[in-house]
């Protein structure tokens, strides 16, 4: 006999043998089955132990994210499973008992072939949400592209989608749908309940085959709050043009979002030490472009806080830029309200919300 032969034959019995393992259990033969391609090689690899490395520096950086997730999430596996997995790969495995994977497990092994900075960086990524996840990729696809994909999934699909990537791609992918479907979306979001996990996990399928990105975790946050991000990720028109549409369909919904968005217009309730902190923190071709657009009572603010030969500097270029695009300035502005939470963030400045609630008192 042939050694293919030999190996054919070998194959079928170690297959057959499987089948009658996997048909004393009906409900286990079901768990086997739906076993993905990472979740069996992160069984045999928990299986393996510390033995593995060889295979593991061998994995491209989306495979190791992968796979480490997979294992992260495994729980429980019986050993009958983990046997009948070893037979599907033609491999000989000695088992004691049952295997346990954890986050914790993962990262023991992990450690033992991985620099520590690598293995902190990829369980920091499985953890989430704070980590990289599918739905950042997810971000990095051109606004156009991925409009155009999601303009033919229903609503109630998108508006999970653009829940999930950040605000200012959310943006730009409703400004490049139709307005009405657009419209549509944003008011799905706004009555959006937590997302079941087997819907979401469909959905991730579906984009990861279609952008070949990573899969991600939810996070719960208020569909009001979102929105208001994304409206100050919008340019000026395209704000205007939404959220009118938006009054029409949804009045309260509207008045509750523009209460929570911080503008260009809300810096003015920074107090004179928080606008000489976000004046230091601009740039000053940035300021300069800001301010241009800026009504009277808002280059007044800043010019007050100025000296009086920076301001007279600040005024005379702003006259020499001559006329400037809308688009440019409400970049400038948008910069300018960006740089200004950053300091908040790290508590340098105090910011108040666009709602009155939070004026500052002195």
């Amino acid at each position: 006999m042939s050694e293919l032969s030999v190996a054919s034959t070998a194959a079928e019995a170690l297959a057959a043998i499987s089948a009658a393992h996997l048909g004393e259990d009906k409900k286990e033969k079901e768990v086997y089955e739906k076993l993905s391609g990472p979740q069996k090689a992160a069984i045999l690899l928990l299986a393996l132990g510390g033995d593995t490395g060889a295979i593991w520096e061998n994995l491209d950086d989306e495979e190791l994210r992968d796979v480490s997730l997979a294992m992260s999430n495994l729980g429980m596996v019986e050993a009958s499973l983990v046997e009948n997995l070893i037979i599907e790969f033609v491999s000989k495995l000695s088992t004691s008992g049952a295997l346990t994977g954890s986050y914790e497990q993962t990262q023991k092994l992990l450690t033992q072939f991985l620099p520590q900075e690598k293995v902190d960086t990829l369980m920091e990524e499985i953890r989430g949400p704070a980590g990289r996840t599918m739905w950042d990729k997810l971000g990095n696809v051109s606004e156009t592209v991925l409009a155009n994909y999601l303009k033919n999934e229903y609503p109630q699909t998108v508006a999970v989608v653009l829940s999930k990537v950040k605000p200012d791609h959310a943006a730009s992918v409703l400004g490049c749908l139709p307005q009405e479907f657009a419209l549509e979306c944003m008011q799905r979001m706004l009555r959006m309940e937590p997302v079941a996990r087997d819907i979401l996990e469909k959905i991730e399928i579906t984009l990861r085959n279609e952008f070949m990105t990573n899969l991600a975790r939810t996070s719960k946050r208020d569909s009001h709050e979102l929105m208001a991000d994304i409206f100050n990720a919008f340019d000026r028109q395209t704000e205007g043009r939404f959220m009118s549409a938006l009054e029409e369909k949804d009045r309260e919904s509207a008045e509750r979002i523009r209460s929570l968005m911080f503008v260009f217009d809300d810096l003015q309730k920074l107090d004179p030490g928080g606008i000489q902190t976000l004046l230091r923190a601009v740039e000053k071709d940035s300021l300069c472009l800001a301010l241009k657009g800026a009504n009277e009572t808002m280059q007044d603010l800043f010019l007050s806080n100025m000296s009086e030969r920076a301001a007279k500097i600040l005024k005379d270029d702003m006259n020499a830029m001559g006329p400037v695009k809308l688009k440019d300035v409400d970049q400038a502005q948008q910069s300018m309200v960006y740089t200004a939470k950053d300091l908040a963030d790290r508590g340098e400045i105090m910011l108040a919300d666009g709602g009155g609630d939070d004026e500052l008192i002195y």
